[in-house]
């Protein structure tokens, strides 16, 4: 009698006991993006979900693994130099976006003092 079947590969939906898991693929994507996007404990998620948190806790584990991150606290935290680039990056815009609003401001004071012709 095989009980113990350790040649399954728990990673293709089988858990290591040879049963098929009972959540779908789907599930544990949707389960992992809602611990990473809402910022609560993953207890608590899977408190919401009815499910075991070291379920949801071995999920989240497991997809760091394959996509490296580092963080189960609900993001990736950006360094310092990322956010000095984005700040570098949106002021670079906000001087553009002044520019074009000058421009169109001019314009329609040349096109409204044509129409008063």
């Amino acid at each position: 009698m095989d009980t113990l079947r350790l040649d399954v590969d728990p990673e293709k939906g089988v858990s290591p006991l040879g049963r098929p898991s009972k959540y779908t693929e789907e599930f544990q994507r949707d389960a992992v993006d809602l611990v990473r996007s809402s910022g609560r404990p993953i207890n608590q998620v899977a408190r919401e979900l009815g499910m075991s948190h070291e379920t949801l806790r071995h999920w989240v584990r497991k997809q760091e693994r394959q996509t490296g991150a580092g963080s189960t606290s609900g993001g990736d935290t950006p360094s310092v130099a990322d956010k000095d680039a984005e700040i570098a990056r949106l002021r670079r815009e906000v001087a553009q976006l002044r520019q074009e609003k000058e421009i169109l401001r001019k314009a329609a004071a040349y096109f409204a003092k044509e129409m008063d012709r």
